[in-house]
């Protein structure tokens, strides 16, 4: 049985503000070094100081290092007063090996910015379940950061409005999701990337009528999996929006994903679904998209869709506080954040 925590607010970062980043999983520092400099420079250049995790430049195969040395990395960047945010390099497949061992007290008793995708998604899950901290399924530092512009430009700037003190700016909340003009999933070797990526117009699907407001909650589904059941997994409420996203799946692996949900009667409570952009989708031939895949394993139920978010693996990337309360407004064709999602109270 979960238990119903108060949410929970880290304060906005202002320039000067050091981010810690950390190793959970895939060791991004390491394959990808000409990537995760560019990234560095990046953030430096956007005025705050950076923090390398202990496991920064360090390899274990397909990690960065053992679950200890993993948990330990990040309980040093939690622990740490002078980081007021924790942010990932990169995913990969094993950060919910480090859930029983993170310092859940530290971080409530100072909470700060906890920000990444993909895999990272059992982490951010985590640690809003057991602290009630709301947590922000955004930009890695190696893997958007390193990007180059206009697109990581774009990314920054959600980045900048939903979690960085801009005085000038005092309406809080809402705040109304702007669609990037052009989106790509290209892929490009990161270590031979010298150019921006080419990219293509971009759309969002609005699939219902009226409004529907509920709690963000979700992230990478094939992540999800890896801790459904336990308690670093929140309880899926009546009323929720669920965020979905995935990256490099196939047709099949979509329908089982679906089709989890479905059998575990997670339809049955969400009020909506915002289904992120799936990052070079391999549809086996069949030609369909896993938009037309989950209206099949719906079947025919219904279920307000926004189809297409840019909270996901592809360029630009925009930040999605989960806990937090949010509109979409299907007559508008518009998603909003109405309730508060950070504690500095100026955007």
């Amino acid at each position: 049985m979960h238990k119903d925590l108060p949410p929970l607010f880290a304060p906005r970062l202002n320039q000067g503000d050091t981010i810690g980043f950390f190793s959970p999983s895939s060791p991004a520092t390491v394959f990808a070094s000409k990537r995760f400099e560019r990234a560095k420079a990046f953030l430096t250049s956007k005025g705050f100081q950076l923090k390398a995790g202990s496991l920064t430049g360090a390899s274990d195969h397909y990690r960065s290092g053992s679950i200890k040395e993993r948990a330990d990395e990040l309980n040093q960047l939690i622990r740490d007063p002078n980081v007021r945010c924790i942010m990932s390099v990169i995913g990969g497949y094993n950060s919910n090996a480090l859930l029983p061992y993170i310092d859940y007290q530290a971080l409530k008793r100072d909470p700060k910015i906890i920000i990444g995708y993909s895999d990272v998604t059992a982490l951010l899950m985590g640690i809003y379940a057991q602290t009630g901290l709301i947590t922000y399924y955004g930009p890695a530092l190696v893997a958007s950061f390193g990007e180059y512009p206009s697109l990581v430009e774009e990314t920054y700037q959600s980045f900048a409005d939903i979690l960085v003190c801009q005085p000038q700016v005092e309406a809080y909340p809402p705040y109304l999701y702007r669609m990037p003009s052009h989106w790509t999933d290209t892929m490009i070797d990161w270590e031979s990337q010298t150019h921006a990526k080419p990219v293509q117009n971009n759309e969002w699907q609005f699939l219902g009528e009226g409004r529907v407001s509920g709690r963000i909650i979700g992230g990478n589904l094939n992540t999800m999996s890896g801790i459904w059941g336990s308690p670093y997994m929140p309880e899926i409420k009546q009323g929720d929006i669920l965020l979905l996203e995935d990256c490099l799946k196939g047709a099949p692996d979509v329908e089982r994903s679906f089709s989890h949900l479905k059998a575990c009667g997670v339809f049955d409570k969400v009020s909506a679904i915002i289904l992120g952009k799936h990052e070079l989708f391999d549809d086996k031939g069949t030609g369909r998209q896993p938009l037309d895949i989950l209206l099949e394993v719906l079947n025919g139920q219904a279920m307000p869709i926004v189809a297409g978010f840019d909270s996901c693996h592809t360029h630009p990337m925009l930040v999605t506080p989960l806990g937090a309360q949010a509109t979409i407004d299907f007559e508008q064709s518009l998603v909003s954040l109405d309730g508060d999602w950070i504690a500095n109270p100026t955007r």
